[in-house]
């Protein structure tokens, strides 16, 4: 039975922040775009939710921020920490030359839900879900489409772009076979829920120990927990049993005692295996890699989605008058990465710093960690705390929207 075929001037593959928010702008300025999710919806729990000053500039650039504020979310205006029992604080969002000087925690089935309700106003928007791409359509060295599955039929969707925005699994990257350059990470990270209750800390903060990071993460009227363990060790810390990582995270937060049996087997926990790693090359002729698809980024810092998002501006920016005059050109994909390339190597470069340099030392501690000395700066002179807060919440080139 041969496929339905469709076309559209950009296939976008992957319903994720990068490929959303990229559909949004590119609807927005008149340009015919299809996007594909594989799954049903956007409800997957234990997703990166931390949405950065940076996207919130995009938001309120595009006229949409008091609409997206009025989505369940929580704000963290600064970061804390407790090392070895000492609380310091190491970030403070208050200082950002942003409308909004916080972290919003938003579950990302909200954000993403937000922005396909946006971009459905637009009559240029095609949402398939449940629709997985399933391969690269060429022809001679040219991509011109996707294969895909839908629910009830197998399609061929022709495009003059296609766009990979799904994520560190990329379909589309191994399709394309382009080099992968990985810098290696010492860790994994178990995900988990447990309920807040009204006497617990009134911020989100990370507790580090000898051995151990737990960070909690305020969602109302939960904690998202992350577990940080040693890379490829999750077998061994299930073999030691489900008491004993309950009684790992009371060591750590001893108020979750009374709740820690909320998490009643394996199945509570996810498990996220880091990887960092970054295309070559980004691009073929006619097709596009951004996001997680182009640079897997550690958790450290909560920045991939943020990045997503810069990218999805960035190639919106440059490809929407050469889509829109049918003139698009390979050096145009290529100033896209130019664009990118920069911010994504020195946030990695700065991620894998701190995997080497703190989380490895710490889960091979033995003895309780003291703060390092600055650590100890940061509380010390609270206005060196604006470093870190402009590093993590605009980063290192944020990007503008542009009139169409």
């Amino acid at each position: 039975m041969s496929a339905h075929r469709l076309t559209t001037t950009c296939c976008l593959v992957g319903g994720g922040p990068a490929g959303m928010m990229l559909g949004l702008l590119l609807a927005r300025a008149g340009i015919s775009v299809t996007v594909l999710e594989k799954h049903a919806d956007f409800l997957r729990d234990f997703r990166g939710d931390t949405v950065h000053p940076s996207t919130l500039q995009l938001m309120h650039e595009l006229g949409l921020l008091e609409r997206f504020l009025a989505r369940p979310h929580q704000e963290v205006p600064a970061l804390t920490a407790n090392i070895g029992g000492s609380f310091v604080q190491l970030a403070d969002f208050s200082h950002l030359p942003t409308r909004c000087k916080f972290i919003a925690l938003m579950p990302q089935w909200e954000f993403l839900d937000f922005l396909a309700a946006e971009a459905a106003k637009f009559p240029h928007f095609n949402l398939l879900l449940q629709t997985e791409a399933t391969g690269l359509l060429r022809r001679n060295e040219h991509i011109i489409g996707v294969t895909a599955q839908a629910p009830r039929e197998a399609l061929e969707i022709g495009a003059e772009l296609v766009v990979a925005t799904d994520g560190r699994h990329s379909t589309l990257r191994e399709s394309a076979g382009l080099p992968v350059i990985d810098s290696g990470a010492p860790m994994d990270v178990l995900w988990m829920r447990l309920s807040r209750r009204e006497s617990d800390p009134a911020q989100s903060f990370g507790h580090i120990a000898a051995g151990r990071v737990f960070i909690m993460l305020d969602r109302g009227d939960y904690w998202q927990c992350a577990f940080v363990i040693a890379k490829g060790s999750f077998e061994a810390v299930r073999g030691g049993g489900l008491d004993a990582f309950r009684a790992e995270i009371v060591k750590l937060a001893p108020y979750f005692c009374d709740r820690v049996d909320e998490i009643t087997s394996w199945d509570d926990v996810k498990l996220l295996t880091v990887a960092v790693n970054r295309l070559e090359k980004w691009y073929l002729p006619g097709l596009l890699l951004i996001g997680d698809a182009a640079h897997a980024m550690s958790p450290i810092g909560g920045v991939g989605i943020n990045l997503a998002v810069q990218d999805a501006v960035a190639a919106a920016n440059i490809l929407i008058r050469p889509l829109r005059d049918g003139a698009l050109r390979t050096e145009h994909l290529h100033a896209v990465q130019r664009r990118r390339e920069l911010p994504t190597r020195l946030t990695q470069a700065l991620q894998v710093l701190v995997q080497n340099r703190v989380v490895t030392n710490v889960l091979r501690a033995t003895n309780t960690p003291r703060p390092p000395w600055q650590v100890r700066m940061l509380d010390r002179y609270p206005f060196l705390q604006r470093i870190p807060a402009r590093v993590m919440g605009m980063g290192f080139r944020p990007e503008h929207i542009r009139r169409v």
